[in-house]
């Protein structure tokens, strides 16, 4: 085979793949989730910064000891980097953060973890399916699939996807998985919401919960922001909260929109595959150029690969 041919053939290839790769991608970007799907409420004017939810997720799901204690207020005050919140990890899976609020005599915490979105942003953007979203409502990840790509990073919102770059050999995506398979799918509350001494965490059907959410901000006028955040931000979440003080000084994004977030962002993802499937045909050019170069052959439209070539 001639190496024009065989140039040809590759690129030829990478486009098939590409094609392929990026259709599957989005076959099933409108999820719609399930009705019947679980949630759980998070009523943030009863959390009192306990972290027994960060305790018992490390416990449920058997991750690596914190590097602060769980009842060391002083991880309140942490961060990864200057300015910022704790965030969840490869390693915790949801955390708690404090917010001084100006006019407020107590703090406000905040429990962040997945959200499972009923359309996901990370499921429709990841190109080998390693997301799915079960009928119960959890966000699964399958990590034997994964490429690490980080599609799942970029496209999700929430920030929420960790990368485990401790491992060389199988750096792959970690965040909550809603307590699936020990618990979720057998009908039980995940671990973070057992736990919680101040049912701050209240689990359900997702369509009960918000009946209950607006119950609380009716029956209690002046005690809640007048907005269930994650009913229909986004297409709606499993994970839903209330607050007392405006969502926004709680770092919540209140610009995303009942719009689910793939739908802004499917021509940036679908470079991503395009670019995985290309870019190894296009290094396989440079070589083959090179070494032809290197063989004194440039003048030659079409020369056969030569024995030296081959080794």
């Amino acid at each position: 085979m001639s190496r024009r041919k065989f140039l040809a053939a590759s690129m030829a290839g990478s486009a098939a793949a590409t094609l392929s790769l990026t259709s599957g991608a989005f076959g099933a970007a409108l999820l719609e989730g399930y009705p019947d799907g679980m949630g759980v409420l998070v009523d943030m004017t009863r959390c009192i910064g306990c972290r027994s939810c960060e305790a018992a997720c490390n416990k449920e799901q058997q991750l690596p000891a914190p590097e602060m204690a769980f009842d060391d207020p002083a991880a309140f005050d942490y961060s990864y980097h200057a300015g910022q919140k704790r965030r969840t990890t490869e390693a915790a899976y949801t955390v708690v953060n404090r917010y001084e609020i100006q006019g407020e005599e107590q703090p406000v915490y905040r429990k962040i973890q997945c959200n499972h979105c009923n359309e996901p942003a990370c499921l429709t953007s990841c190109f080998v399916n390693a997301y799915t979203k079960t009928k119960e409502g959890a966000v699964m990840f399958n990590d034997k699939v994964c490429v690490g790509c980080r599609t799942c990073m970029v496209a999700c919102p929430f920030n929420i996807p960790a990368y485990s770059y401790s491992s060389a050999f199988n750096p792959v995506v970690k965040k909550c998985v809603f307590c699936h398979e020990t618990r979720l799918k057998n009908g039980l509350p995940p671990a973070c919401v057992e736990i919680c001494p101040q049912e701050a965490l209240t689990f359900g059907n997702r369509r009960d919960l918000i009946k209950i959410a607006h119950q609380r901000i009716n029956d209690n006028p002046g005690r809640y922001v007048d907005h269930l955040y994650g009913e229909k931000e986004l297409g709606g979440t499993s994970w839903m909260y209330l607050s007392s003080v405006p969502f926004e000084q709680l770092a919540f994004d209140t610009t995303l929109g009942r719009e689910p977030i793939i739908s802004n962002v499917k021509g940036f993802l679908g470079a991503v595959p395009m670019v995985l499937a290309i870019w190894p045909a296009l290094f396989t050019g440079f070589h083959l150029l090179a070494t032809k170069n290197k063989h004194g052959e440039g003048h030659q439209a079409d020369h056969p690969i030569q024995e030296d070539d081959k080794q």
